[in-house]
């Protein structure tokens, strides 16, 4: 059966951008970085996606190294480079430079044995979208409250 086991979410991401548009890409890893992915130590809270010489880079993603690996296993905090097809880049790169918008990792996770991230194009929220998105959040959490006392 193939499934999809998450290993990392960026909880921030959504709360920090407006997600325009989701993209899936594989991640070129060593195999030590690969046993700290399947222990679940693996850290999305300041990364984002670049695109430097026509190719896609993961930065600031924290795999933590893994402890019975030899000679030290891997750097983590090395720039990891992402597996897109080439049109999926080039759209990528003309809106990133057009629009102003950003890559953001949303989700690192296993399908059929291969890390894979899940990338979002997104906006900059202002405090002003956050806050409103605060106070949603809140009314309808107190809605819920009142429908399910009112039962």
């Amino acid at each position: 059966m193939s499934g999809r086991k998450v290993v990392a979410t960026n909880r921030k991401a959504r709360f920090n951008y407006e997600i325009l548009d989701t993209f899936e890409a594989g991640m070129v890893l060593r195999g030590s970085e690969v046993k700290s992915l399947r222990a679940g130590q693996v850290q999305l809270k300041d990364a984002y996606a670049s695109i430097r010489d026509g190719e896609v880079w993961l930065e600031n993603v924290h795999i933590a190294p893994y402890s019975f690996a030899e000679e030290g296993g891997h750097d983590p905090e090395r720039p990891r480079k992402l597996l897109l097809h080439r049109r999926e880049i080039d759209r990528l790169f003309g809106r990133i430079r057009e629009e102003g918008l950003t890559l953001v990792p949303l989700q690192v996770y296993f399908k059929d044995g291969r890390a894979k991230v899940e990338l979002g194009l997104g906006r900059g929220k202002r405090t002003r979208d956050k806050r409103r998105d605060i106070v949603d959040r809140r009314q309808k959490r107190e809605m819920d409250r009142a429908r399910s006392h009112r039962r």
